[in-house]
């Protein structure tokens, strides 16, 4: 009767190398996690970021209300048309802060996208997350840029799985006897849910145009050929 074979241990094998499943000492199929979670993408130089450090976003820019060209996302990424890679979006991290005591809450935050843009002249290099140096991506990164250039105005798509800051878009002054509630920081997890291809952009907005807030913001993707 057939039977699979397999080895005890940890090996040191080079891609396309053959080898046994992996047993532990007791014989059982070693079925967990090889290693951390996004490490194979990030040694391989696939692996990238890009977002803000603390900005005041009590702007319309970074709202609902601007869809066009002059929009600056609080997080966000573009694909360039010729680029020959999917953009795998694994998560997004959001900070918010408020920075008065006469504050407006940004509102809900919500995901926008677009399609076939190619002229696109602004962006940031993005960071790869294995040597720690901005280079090598193929993308843009959009956090707090306007989209010069965009050729389709983005159209929003669905609520984020992250938030923050006072949870309504009302003015409201605070006191030391009533502070507004307000959010922690969050992670989306995506998970590979959104996939931006060459020319498509994603873009992380508010719904309210905020007043004294300021957000920090992170957008992680895999960068996998087409």
């Amino acid at each position: 009767m057939p039977y699979l074979e397999g080895q005890v241990g940890p090996r040191t094998l080079g891609d396309g190398a053959p080898a046994p499943a992996r047993l532990t000492k007791t014989g059982a199929v070693v079925t967990a996690d090889a290693n951390a979670r996004f490490q194979e993408a990030a040694l391989r130089s696939k692996l990238f970021s890009d977002g803000m450090t603390l900005t005041s976003i009590n702007n319309a820019t970074f709202t609902t209300g601007t869809l066009t060209a002059s929009c600056t996302p609080i997080a966000g990424v573009w694909n360039p048309l010729n680029s020959g890679f999917n953009l795998v979006i694994e998560q997004l991290r959001l900070q918010i802060i408020n920075t008065a005591l006469q504050v407006t809450g940004p509102g809900a935050f919500v995901w926008a996208t677009s399609f076939a843009n190619g002229a696109i002249s602004t962006g940031n290099l993005p960071l790869n997350r294995s040597t720690l140096q901005q280079a090598g991506s193929v993308a843009k990164g959009l956090a707090s840029v306007a989209l010069t250039g965009l050729t389709n105005n983005l159209v929003v798509r669905e609520a984020a799985g992250a938030g923050g800051g006072p949870i309504s878009n009302l003015s409201t002054l605070q006191t030391a006897a009533g502070l507004m509630p307000f959010n922690t920081a969050e992670i989306d997890l995506i998970d590979g849910a959104f996939v931006v291809p060459p020319g498509g952009v994603l873009a992380l907005l508010a719904t309210g145009t905020p007043v004294a807030i300021s957000a920090a913001s992170s957008l992680l993707w895999e960068e996998v050929p087409v």
